[in-house]
């Protein structure tokens, strides 16, 4: 909607959090808390969003950095929320539509109800529309107020109202759909006679009301939607209800989550069909996952991308990392910054340090680490190994025990392993060294100069047999 703006409620500290960092920053699923609802009052098609930040202004500024549609009114005294949305009223200058108000505290509020609550509002010729709903208890909450013909005409905070008015279960949501021009002159008449001293936006009703405006009510049947969070308890619970709904969203679109209430899925995290995603996985970040793969239990990926048909199995940890077609990740390994091609299979209990590119139908076995290496197709190094500061070409065996010896002390060195070596159990490559295409290295060598293509490479020292030491040691 062209015409649509909105205003986001973010300026409180939030002390019942006790953190040092503001409470609308608190992660919620994958994001801050208040990235939910400025992404809602987007999805509902807002052109134009105004953050009222005030504690830790620069925080938030820096998380929204280049995302061109968000302005910012900075609060410096929190007033109350009618003076936040009178300090939103010069970005707004000139604008003349409809304004969502939302708070950055209540991330649950979905883009199809104030999609609704917009269309319901410009329909109904009212100057103000709150979004209300029924709780059990709603202890805390301001109560609606209604007319003989069903409008609101005030809303009382529980602090100020009445025991009659407390019984009544209609509650503010505290989100709003206001026109601007009314929106903005009614905040500048408000005054602060309450048991807090503060400018409540609420009473902008009671304006509405004296001058004969219409304010209508948009009731939202979930109260969940509108559950603010001001405890670490009321956030545990909000990311609770904010993961189911996420990976409900996936199974829709044919992924088998075996139990979401087990399984950790942020938002933003994309998967195909045909994947199965085990009970205790968590996914997290912009993770993309192909179709046809299989998480097993426990498997923590961030940030990554995996093709189809890949396996990850118990345990295992992918970070920041991008893995081809029926990659295989077996249990216990742990992967950052690599980049595995099609066909791999990797661990169990290995590591894959940044800077790790595999080529296709590489292995990589258990026990063994890799860093800022890249591998050619075809090659292996099965157990126990270490190898850094790398570049070994194409079907490279690697036996059990090899060593990349790159560091001196001072700088890193590379060792370069050309295609169809075949390196022995127990070698050590002390880098720099370059050994040619199709070499041997035999097994307990220690490689220190360059090898040429098609040798034999062997370099160990010579065997000493002393004939009766066990018996003269048991003499002695």
């Amino acid at each position: 909607m062209a015409d649509l703006a909105a205003i986001i409620l973010a300026a409180g500290k939030g002390t019942r959090m006790k953190s040092e960092l503001v409470k609308v920053m608190h992660p919620l699923a994958g994001a801050p808390m208040v990235a939910w609802p400025v992404e809602s009052a987007r999805e509902a098609g807002a052109s134009r969003i105004v953050a009222v930040i005030g504690h830790q202004a620069e925080t938030i500024r820096e998380y929204f950095a280049g995302q061109a549609d968000i302005s910012f009114a900075l609060q410096e005294e929190q007033l109350g929320t009618g003076h936040a949305v009178a300090c939103a009223a010069g970005p707004l200058a000139g604008f003349t539509g409809m304004v969502l108000i939302l708070c950055g505290d209540v991330p649950l509020i979905r883009s199809q109800t104030l999609r609704a609550m917009a269309q319901t509002h410009a329909a109904s010729g009212a100057v103000l529309t709150v979004l209300t709903t029924h709780l059990e208890n709603p202890c805390g909450y301001g109560r609606i107020m209604r007319g003989f013909d069903g409008r609101v005409i005030r809303i009382v905070e529980e602090r100020d109202a009445t025991p009659e008015e407390r019984s009544l279960s209609e509650i503010n949501a505290g989100i709003y759909c206001a026109d601007a021009s009314f929106l903005f002159e009614a905040v500048s008449r408000l005054g602060s006679d309450n048991a807090q001293g503060e400018y409540y936006l609420t009473d902008i009703v009671t304006q509405a009301a004296e001058r004969g405006l219409r304010c209508s009510a948009h009731p939202v049947a979930d109260p969940v939607e509108v559950m603010g969070v001001n405890d670490r308890v009321q956030l545990a619970e909000a990311a609770r209800h904010a993961r189911r709904r996420i990976a409900e969203a996936l199974m829709l679109d044919g992924v088998t989550i075996v139990d979401p209430a087990a399984t950790y899925i942020d938002r933003g995290v994309v998967a195909g069909r045909d994947t199965t995603v085990h009970p205790g996985v968590h996914l997290a970040g912009e993770t993309r996952i192909g179709s046809g793969c299989i998480v097993e239990s426990g498997a923590v990926i961030k940030g990554s991308t995996l093709g189809d048909g890949c396996v990850v199995e118990p345990g295992a940890v992918i970070r920041n990392s991008r893995l081809g077609n029926y990659v295989v990740v077996k249990a216990g390994t742990v992967m950052e910054d690599a980049v595995v091609h099609d066909h791999a299979a990797i661990g169990p209990m290995a590591h894959l340090r940044p800077g790790t590119e595999l080529g296709p139908q590489v292995k990589i076995g258990n026990f063994v680490e890799t860093k800022k290496i890249t591998m050619g197709e075809g090659s292996k190094a099965s157990h126990l190994t270490y190898l850094g500061d790398a570049t070994i070409g194409k079907n490279v065996n690697v036996g059990c025990g090899t060593i990349t010896c790159n560091y001196d002390g001072v700088r890193k060195h590379r060792t370069v392993i050309g295609d169809d070596v075949f390196v022995g159990s127990d070698v050590q490559f002390v880098a720099p060294v370059t050994i040619g295409r199709n070499s041997l290295i035999a097994a307990g060598t220690t490689v220190t100069r360059d090898v040429p293509p098609d040798s034999l490479a062997i370099a160990r020292a010579p065997q000493v047999n002393k004939e009766g030491w066990k018996l003269k040691k048991r003499e002695g």
